[in-house]
């Protein structure tokens, strides 16, 4: 029988904050990561948690992550920015982005800024919700190593490449959608290889091509299924377009993963940001996006089904409900190993 441990959530934060830091990462750069890591865990979403510390200490130590984050511009014309983030911390790089494309909508009305040679940087809504809270609403693509065939194929060619969209939704708070083009995160799959547990039909295929609920298989030369048959591929491919063709960066079969130690990573993004103020006030944005919201929440529900829900209203009531973080048994193995590795007292 698994049994999870619970840690205050500013616990996790303080711990990885000092495990990042013992590798080399600045301290405002590492309380950047550990929180974008624990806020992933408070939305409800451990695929993007605590998990990934290990992948991205591994990292730091082969040099394939550069602890320190530098930002070269390749090109500024105002409102459109190219950046090289010449190999380093995947967060530190699109926070410094989307901040940048927030700058440039305040002055221009939109900012968009290209990303090369960037890393993997957890979830995407963490950075399109912090340019929603600075009143724009945002676009965030990436690209991913690869996780799922083209449609009709069998071999892995084209990432899940996620992406992000949010703008506040007049309740204090934002609506998001982030979404991978996968029927599921990859990350999820980790999280239920974590946990021991199957994975449901549909997910995923093994290396033969056969449907899996095995984690093992579906990670072991097997592919991640597409969201919506073709379309989930046709999206995904487009995405590498915008993230990695476009801007400079590396695409297709050259992006490398968060979780292989040694490969490089050559992530690209597109960090985009609209000024709402340009458009309209503010205060009447958030009026019709309350309408927007009412008219969905008011519909007819089916049976069984207790309350609609508007996209990130669910991360957005679990991270204010608080309490504890729930990490499993080899997350918790995994974070005291580091932690020895590192020589930083785990101290929960």
């Amino acid at each position: 029988m698994h049994t999870d441990t619970v840690v205050p959530p500013d616990r996790l934060r303080d711990f990885a904050a000092r495990i990042l830091a013992a590798l080399g990462v600045p301290d405002e750069d590492a309380e950047l990561v550990a929180d974008s890591l624990v806020v992933a865990e408070e939305w409800g979403h451990p695929s993007h948690g605590l998990l990934r510390l290990p992948w991205y200490a591994a990292r730091l130590r082969t040099g394939r992550i550069d602890p320190v984050t530098r930002l070269t511009v390749l090109a500024d014309r105002g409102a459109l920015v190219s950046v090289d983030g010449n190999a380093g911390v995947g967060q530190v790089v699109t926070a410094r982005a989307m901040d940048l494309a927030v700058a440039r909508a305040k002055e221009y009305g939109v900012g968009a800024v290209g990303v090369r040679n960037s890393n993997h940087f957890g979830t995407a809504a963490y950075f399109t919700r912090r340019a929603a809270a600075a009143g724009c609403a945002a676009i965030l693509t990436t690209n991913g190593s690869p996780a799922m065939a083209p449609w009709g194929g069998l071999d892995k060619a084209v990432g899940a490449n996620p992406w992000s969209f949010a703008t506040p939704d007049g309740r204090g708070d934002a609506a998001v959608l982030d979404i991978a083009n996968t029927g599921v995160a990859r990350g999820k799959i980790y999280a239920a290889a974590e946990k021991g547990e199957q994975l449901p039909d549909g997910w995923a295929l093994d290396a033969a091509g056969r449907p899996t609920t095995d984690p093992a298989a579906a990670l072991d030369g097997g592919v991640v299924l597409p969201m919506g048959g073709h379309k989930g591929y046709a999206i995904s491919f487009m995405m590498d377009v915008f993230s990695g063709v476009l801007t400079g960066s590396s695409y297709g079969l050259d992006v490398g993963g968060p979780w292989q130690p040694d490969a490089h990573s050559g992530a690209g993004h597109v960090a985009i940001a609209i000024d709402i103020a340009g458009f309209q006030p503010p205060a009447e944005f958030d009026r019709r996006m309350g309408v927007l919201i009412g008219q969905v929440k008011n519909v007819r529900r089916a049976p069984g089904v207790d309350e609609i829900l508007y996209p990130g209203e669910l991360e957005n009531r679990n991270r204010a409900a608080g309490g504890g973080i729930r990490l499993p048994e080899k997350t918790v193995a995994d974070l005291h190993s580091l932690a020895t590795d590192c020589g930083v007292d785990i101290a929960w």
